[in-house]
């Protein structure tokens, strides 16, 4: 459960444009909480904003956000508060969805070594995740098991379950996480910094689980129907030279009982803790404790769980205590709010300091529709720790 707090009441905040003016607004206490520290006071996670005019145009949206950001000043509030929902613009399709995106001005994101199934529905815009109703998706940054990971995230709600019926987003954030994770557990930041963690990832041929990505969807871009298997594993080899890690990123070709190869397992030595840009501030950039969370639904069976396809260790190859992952667990629990969708709602995530998820939803898996849109920034997180290991990089073209 979220954190009970009392309302918050956001001071006037005044972004303004010929175009457009957007103005904050206050969420109900369990959609919206004010940041504990490293976060300045009275600041919010997400900041709600919406336009002061009544219908405004998807064109004067955008003229708007593109003026903001000639100043980087939509930039800047991510970076204080971690996740922005804009709402009541007239965004209604995946194409207005991938035009507002696109306004910002950043790189599109292309995913490498991607785990979950995501057609693509319009430039740069596919779904978040295809997973069923009844999946639980844990807090977690974007991409945390692979080198390669966006550092700007849009959510766009185009269709909701409605109120009570479940299918909320969770927000948190990455620097309060680390505050707290210090102050409660501060032996296992410690070990974090010096040996990072070591993610093995497994691919298959075929998908491992409803929603999840076939070794072809993650780095089979190149791959023709025509090629041979040394063709096509040259390829697939290709792609994941594109890290960039050298060392730190290994492989190893799989075979299944009849001795036929059915796979590869990508082992990647990566930080957890890294430095936010602009501030240096340390970030725990981590999927631990959805990884603690679905390891223990599994362990009961339940529908809520999801298949763990990262097997995560320190970096030295030994196991992380599970009373560690509680903790993290914990702490992400008292720290996050449940973002109730209404149609139309675009949620953006600094993903180097936000965390976000997905509950499960009554009702049909149609009844929630939310798409994504991931993007590069101007600079990947720096290295909080010493090792090369410790410093991630942009993946070559």
């Amino acid at each position: 459960m979220a954190t009970t707090v009392e309302t918050v009441n956001i001071s006037s905040i005044n972004i303004e444009d010929p175009s457009l003016t957007f103005e904050p607004f206050p969420l109900p206490p369990s959609n919206q909480r004010p940041l504990g520290p490293p976060h300045p006071p009275n600041t919010t996670i997400p900041l709600a904003l919406k336009p002061s005019e009544q219908n405004p145009t998807l064109e004067s949206a955008i003229s708007s956000i593109k003026s903001l950001q000639e100043r980087k000043e939509l930039t800047t509030l991510l970076s204080k508060h971690g996740a922005l929902l804009f709402r009541g613009l007239p965004i209604h399709s995946a194409t207005d969805f991938s035009a507002f995106a696109h306004a910002f001005g950043w790189s599109p994101h292309e995913i490498i070594g991607i785990v979950v199934e995501r057609p693509l529905l319009a430039p740069n815009v596919a779904p978040a995740n295809e997973a069923p109703k009844e999946v639980r998706i844990y807090n977690h940054n974007e991409s945390p098991q692979v080198p390669h990971a966006p550092e700007y995230i849009f959510f766009y709600s185009k269709k909701s379950p409605g109120v009570g019926k479940g299918g909320e987003t969770p927000v948190s954030s990455s620097l309060e996480l680390f505050h707290r994770a210090r102050a409660e557990i501060p032996e296992f930041v410690d070990l974090l910094v010096q040996k990072g963690i070591k993610s093995q990832v497994t691919y298959k041929f075929g998908r491992q689980y409803v929603g999840g990505s076939t070794l072809k969807e993650a780095f089979g871009k190149e791959i023709l129907d025509g090629d041979d298997e040394t063709t096509r594993k040259r390829k697939v080899e290709e792609q994941i030279q594109r890290y960039g890690r050298g060392e730190w990123t290994t492989w190893e070709w799989t075979k299944d009982e009849d001795g036929r190869e059915d796979g590869i397992v990508l082992t990647h030595r990566l930080p957890v803790v890294r430095a936010q840009p602009g501030t240096n501030l340390p970030t725990l950039f981590t999927g631990l404790a959805a990884y603690y969370k679905n390891t223990v639904e599994a362990r009961k069976g339940s529908a809520a769980g999801r298949k763990n396809v990262a097997q995560q260790l320190f970096g030295d190859g030994t196991p992380i205590p599970e009373e560690y992952l509680a903790t993290l667990a914990r702490i992400t629990d008292e720290i996050r709010v449940l973002h109730r969708w209404e149609e139309g709602d675009v949620l953006v995530f600094d993903n180097v300091i936000a965390q976000h998820g997905r509950e499960p939803w009554q009702g049909e898996q149609g009844d929630r529709v939310v798409l994504a849109s991931l993007f590069d920034g101007d600079s990947v997180p720096g290295a909080y720790g010493y090792g090369e290991w410790a410093q991630v990089v942009q993946a070559s073209a």
